[in-house]
């Protein structure tokens, strides 16, 4: 028997065995772009070009889309049309097209600004309030501890629709309805046990002798707390806070009963497109491709922490 054979574990794939594992890893790639390339694509037709059967794989790209998500539009007539001056842009010309007029601009805008602000803003909050509460249950003896991180768990477990009602009379009596505060808390609220169980596990393989060595130099449990453990736990914070933003800013059965203007947010606005003015598929395609550009971009930027993050502690020495 040849050294390289010797040498060689039991354990280790053969070439077949990877050649496989390759060709169903891109199989499944694949066919979870495929919806979301679809959706893209969909963005650049015409509505008729969307609701077409047979399904149009080669059409002539346009901003239709685009252009009714951002834009309130009305029909008129062609007397009407015909009475108004030359359009002054090729968006007059696209809408005037459909003999209709631009009367002025969507709500999609400030629904996405909205999404910004109580999907990062919970993120943030949920973070850190789960990390100085992962970093006391690791570090100090914290009196029923299980009892306790059970019991935070415990509220990950309940439906939404079990707790929607109180919930929307809490609110209303705290006047926190269709309002950032009380979005943002909400969602805190719910992310909050999944960042106190997740960091905790990150926390825990941290060796306690480093915070011990800093505190012996000199530094207080804070400065130690901040200047040790934060660094090295900077991969489970950055998973933590991923899926946090995940859930606040994909959620929809709260957004829809607390939300009706002012803090409402992407995901209860894009179905009222489809009913608005008919089955504009386009608009729909086109904010939805847009919903999807802030979450993929923030899971790219992290995308290193994100895998050592889920790995971390998988092995243990």
């Amino acid at each position: 028997m040849s050294v390289d054979a010797q040498s060689q574990s039991v354990l280790a794939p053969g070439p077949w065995s990877k050649r496989f594992a390759a060709a169903v890893v891109i199989l499944y790639a694949g066919l979870a772009v495929l919806p979301l390339l679809w959706i893209f694509l969909t963005g650049f037709k015409t509505p008729p070009d969307s609701i077409a059967y047979p399904p149009k794989f080669v059409f002539e790209p346009s901003l239709e889309g685009y252009v009714n998500l951002f834009t309130t539009r009305s029909r008129q007539s062609d007397d009407y049309l015909a009475g108004l001056p030359p359009p002054t842009n090729w968006v007059d010309r696209l809408v005037r097209s459909r003999n209709m007029v631009i009367a002025g601009p969507s709500k999609f805008g400030q629904r996405f600004v909205n999404s910004v602000i109580i999907g990062f803003g919970s993120t943030a909050l949920a973070v850190v309030l789960g990390t100085l509460a992962a970093y006391g249950f690791s570090r100090f003896r914290v009196p029923l501890a299980d009892d306790l991180l059970f019991f935070i768990l415990s509220t990950r477990m309940m439906p939404p629709i079990a707790v929607a009602i109180p919930i929307y009379l809490m609110y209303r009596s705290l006047g926190l309805t269709d309002s950032h505060l009380g979005m943002i808390l909400l969602y805190t609220a719910v992310n909050v046990s999944l960042a106190v169980w997740l960091l905790k596990g990150f926390i825990d393989e941290i060796p306690r002798e480093y915070e011990e060595a800093a505190m012996i130099d000199g530094y207080t449990r804070f400065q130690a707390f901040w200047r040790v453990v934060l660094p090295q736990a900077a991969t489970g914070i950055a998973a933590t806070a991923i899926f946090c933003l995940i859930f606040a800013w994909n959620e929809y059965a709260f957004a829809v009963l607390l939300t009706s203007g002012e803090a409402q947010t992407t995901p209860p606005f894009i179905p009222f497109i489809i009913g608005e003015g008919g089955q504009d598929w386009p608009a729909v395609a086109a904010g939805t491709t847009l919903f999807l550009v802030p979450i993929v971009v923030f899971t790219v930027l992290l995308r290193r922490h994100l895998l050592r993050g889920i790995t971390f502690g998988a092995v243990r020495k």
